[in-house]
């Protein structure tokens, strides 16, 4: 998808483990990311089916995330809502784990949700924008038009989540 990225780690290991850096300000502008750190924030899921989103913020306070499960796993799911993308429409999966320490980037105007694919997940988001409420959207999980296949049914939805509209291009 256009502007989004998986981001894998690059260790450095001895006896004890290994180490390694999750981020960088001056790697992320080099690649052409937004670099701006602004919020972060954590989510945790008790139930395995647990799903958020699809969530964004509308301009001005559009948001670019980087995402990581800290323990546990999710299903990770993104949507291209930029209009003037080649990717518009567009949905894109990963798996996030705390085995796999692999994040994604997201970029400003995609909707991203997740589902837990284990009790007790955990997630969390480095952002480039502070939460502003009257600019939070969203865009039905299930609809149609952007092909997801979840991989457990019956979600455990939040209400908010589960009346959201039909995306409309």
């Amino acid at each position: 998808m256009d502007g989004a990225y998986v981001v894998d780690v690059e260790p450095i290991a001895d006896e004890r483990g290994f180490f390694a850096r999750s981020w960088c300000n001056d790697e992320f502008a080099r690649q052409g990311l937004n670099s701006q750190l602004m919020q972060c924030n954590i989510s945790f899921n008790k139930a395995r089916g647990t799903l958020r989103g699809l969530h964004y913020q509308e301009k001005p306070y559009g948001e670019a995330k980087l995402i990581r499960c800290s323990a546990g796993a999710i299903y990770d799911v993104i949507v291209d809502l930029r209009r003037i993308s080649p990717s518009f429409g567009q949905s894109f999966s990963v798996e996030l784990s705390a085995a796999n320490y692999r994040m994604l980037y997201v970029p400003e105007g995609i909707a991203h949700g997740f589902q837990s694919l284990e009790e007790s997940t955990e997630v969390f988001y480095q952002m480039s924008q502070t939460y502003h409420k009257e600019y939070a959207r969203g865009v039905r999980w299930d609809d149609p038009a952007f092909k997801i296949s979840w991989p457990l049914p019956n979600p455990i939805l939040c209400e908010r989540d589960e009346s959201y509209p039909d995306f409309r291009p």
